[in-house]
């Protein structure tokens, strides 16, 4: 049976192999964001308890990187195990603390199962590489290159409220498949599903140390933890403001950083109008929107604009809307009333310019319907905002290259769409488009985890997915043979 670290509702931090409490008694409260239930209480650490768990994490580290390859896979390979094996445990937790539909909860689960086997599957086939010198102008036929990938040491993973276990352990599976110790910084709000994440990890028979949690407040910890000096590579998924703060502080600390997307579904005058406003809807608005991979606005041509409009506004009808402790929705509440405010606060502005809103402007709460605006011009926040919400606005264009040249003045990169029929023309628009990713005839969404996962601009830095993870949290080292 997989037990909880809790006592009297109050959770424990994984500190050097135990489950320790809070030092000064001091806790946060989470509270659901469906009914405003507390969920439970995780310790507010100072930074003294933070340089404790980083010392901790660099001994750790350095008995870690010369275990083998073979070693950290089979564990990872026994986590997931273990993880699918309770997927229960993880559903009920997600549902209480972030509000995810249990159907939602459920795929993530098993998604990030599979993420931590693929992770044992690839750091096996990583092996090293030998290199003759005589390959290239100038070279030398004695001398034979040994490269293989050094762990960076150790690697602090901050992972989001939206996607808690998928995006926990989609850092720390490559960090510590190469060798690496982590620290996880969970969002306050998903802090809880992250300690259920770790424990599954020190079930799976984790060294103490290798993995460790932290929790408390960002204006105590926040900035001290991502500038400290026993911190080697940093693992981010957030806001963009967020993550410009972590570049300010952190100086030359390495980092991957997913930040936030404006993505644009760009629709031709030849695509398949249902099957785009099928893509389109669930892209939009599947868990409320609270995805960086959500379409957020859609670029039109004038030609089949009325039609596709028509044809969204008869599915948006179809999207499930209320509490996921009654059921399966597409639209949940938000994740708390500020970015209710916000979303809100896009609506209104759009409506004052002239905007027309199709479906939608409701609000119960932090629970916000989906919301479709036409009528949208480049003078309103909703055409550049992210809101992180259940709203859509539809921008009328009338060329590809009108499309093209909104698409990338956003001051976010992370995908778009474009739907055609004329490949020719779908794959020159993908080459124009400044962005990490673009799907063909298909809405914008993270994955296959095989695939590189990144952005540009205001979007990210560095690439994620599996192989490419493990890459960025480590490093090649050569040893060259004369003989």
């Amino acid at each position: 049976m997989f037990e909880i670290i809790k006592e009297n509702n109050k959770y424990k931090n994984l500190v050097n192999g135990s489950w320790i409490a809070s030092e000064s008694n001091d806790y946060i409260e989470i509270k659901s964001v469906l009914d405003n239930s507390t969920v439970g209480f995780v310790p507010t650490m100072s930074q003294k308890e933070v340089d404790n768990v980083l010392e901790n994490a660099k001994v750790a580290q350095k008995q870690w990187r010369e275990t083998s390859i073979d070693e950290r896979a089979n564990l990872l390979y026994k986590a997931a195990e273990i993880l699918e094996k309770n997927v229960g445990v993880f559903v009920d937790s997600m549902i209480h603390e972030i509000g995810k539909d249990k159907k939602s909860c459920k795929s993530e689960v098993l998604r990030t199962a599979d993420f931590i086997r693929y992770t044992a599957d690839t750091v096996r086939t990583m092996s090293s590489e030998c290199l003759v010198g005589d390959g290239f102008y100038g070279g030398n036929p004695k001398k034979t290159g040994i490269i293989k990938r050094e762990p960076l040491g150790v690697v602090l993973a901050i992972s989001p409220f939206n996607y808690p276990i998928n995006l926990a352990a989609s850092k720390i599976a490559p960090a510590i498949a190469i060798g690496n110790s982590v620290v996880l910084k969970s969002s306050t709000q998903g802090s809880i599903c992250g300690l259920h994440l770790v424990r599954v990890f020190e079930e799976a028979g984790v060294p103490k140390g290798v993995i460790q949690t932290v929790t408390g407040k960002g204006s105590e910890i926040g900035d001290y933890i991502v500038a400290h000096k026993n911190i080697d590579f940093i693992n981010f998924t957030g806001s963009t403001d967020i993550g410009k703060r972590i570049t300010s502080k952190c100086g030359m600390i390495p980092v991957i950083l997913e930040l936030g997307g404006k993505d644009a579904g760009i629709v031709l005058e030849d695509a398949d109008l249902d099957h785009t406003a099928n893509q389109i809807i669930g892209g939009a608005f599947s868990y409320s929107g609270q995805r960086c991979t959500a379409i957020k606005r859609v670029l039109v041509m004038e030609e089949v604009h009325d039609i596709l409009v028509e044809k969204l506004l008869n599915k948006i009808k179809d999207v499930t809307v209320g509490n996921p402790l009654n059921g399966d929705f597409d639209v949940v509440p938000l994740i708390n009333d500020k970015s209710a405010d916000f979303v809100m606060g896009l609506i209104n502005d759009a409506k004052d310019k002239g905007a027309t809103i199709l479906y939608g402007d409701k609000r119960e709460g932090n629970l916000i319907y989906p919301t479709l605006i036409k009528d949208v011009t480049l003078d309103m926040n909703v055409a550049w905002e992210e809101p992180f919400g259940p709203v859509l606005p539809i921008i009328k264009v009338k060329s590809y290259e009108e499309a093209i040249e909104i698409a990338n003045k956003s001051e976010y990169g992370l995908q778009s769409s474009v739907f055609t029929k004329d490949i020719n023309k779908a794959l020159n628009i993908a080459d124009k488009l400044e962005v990490g990713t673009v799907q063909i005839n298909n809405k914008t969404e993270r994955g296959p985890d095989s695939f590189p996962f990144l952005g540009v601009k205001n979007s990210g830095i560095g690439v994620q997915g599996v192989k490419y993870s493990v890459e960025a949290m480590s490093r090649p080292k050569v040893t060259v043979l004369n003989i």
